[in-house]
């Protein structure tokens, strides 16, 4: 065995792949760089991928007449309010269906039926429901964060040691305390991980919302440009929705850390 300084040579480091920022925005701008070079020799048609140079003079008008912030508010405030709700009722049923021998089959059976079925196909329904208002556009969403959450709290619940939950009853505690101390804390890495997927999706939900019913939204602003096949401004929508795409992504994965340091740190490996 290979020793460092007469100390034996850490070899249990698993696959620990690090995160290197500055090749992805290398990667981003050569990209980029490549396709205004492109388009300024000629080789791409304007009218199909305008150059990244119109689409930054695009989205510079549309911050200075504040359009780009009246779209982008409508947007994020149903965004906001859709995963809101879809989380919370998500996560309770989750939990319901993990701990409740009542409620697992039948709860599972109506989320095993209904998940597969795009949220999209529901929007004429909501819109009987609730309108062609906000309230469909936030049904829609809420719908779409709703059931992978309740699948991914469930199988956090089910994931918990069970050794530490006879543990607990043993030393008398209420099923109250069992599930706010230990169920809840061991869940929580997986209900994480599932809220840090539906995230960009909901994101997705909602563009794709806005384009079938309009209004203001960057869904909505992509589809206006499309009717007068304006690309230069459906790529302007591309670009904030890909920025506002990876803002919440890093939103979430600032959040996931911050919230479970306490098994980051478990799951360090310890060196010799």
């Amino acid at each position: 065995m290979r020793r460092v300084d007469g100390a034996v040579a850490f070899r249990g480091g698993g696959f620990a792949p690090r995160n290197l920022p500055l090749a992805g925005a290398a990667t981003l701008v050569g990209l980029v760089v490549l396709w205004q070079l492109a388009d300024s020799l000629g080789l791409i048609p304007t009218l199909f991928l305008p150059a990244p140079a119109n689409i930054g003079v695009a989205l510079y008008h549309l911050t200075v007449s504040g359009e780009l912030w009246k779209h982008l508010s409508a947007s994020l405030a149903r965004l906001a309010i859709g995963w809101v709700t879809g989380t919370v009722f998500g996560i309770g049923l989750g939990l319901a269906v993990g701990l409740s021998s009542l409620l697992r089959s039948p709860g599972m059976a109506v989320v095993s039926a209904l998940f597969p079925i795009p949220k999209i196909a529901l929007v004429p329904l909501f819109i009987i429901w609730f309108g062609i208002g906000e309230g469909s556009k936030i049904a829609t969403l809420a719908f779409g964060v709703f059931f992978p959450t309740v699948i991914t709290t469930a199988g956090g619940v089910d994931n918990v040691p069970r050794s530490l939950i006879r543990m607990a009853q043993s030393f008398g505690l209420r099923r109250s305390a069992i599930v706010r101390k230990i169920v809840l804390p061991a869940a929580l890495p997986t209900i994480m991980t599932g809220l840090q997927v539906a995230l960009p999706l909901s994101l997705i939900v909602a563009v794709v919302t806005e384009m079938l019913m309009g209004g203001y939204g960057l869904g909505g602003a992509m589809m206006t440009a499309s009717r007068f096949a304006n690309s230069v401004g459906v790529f302007a929508g591309i670009v904030e929705i890909a920025v506002v795409g990876y803002a919440l992504v890093k939103i979430m994965a600032m959040t996931r850390r911050r919230l479970l340091i306490w098994h980051q740190e478990a799951n360090e490996p310890t060196t010799a």
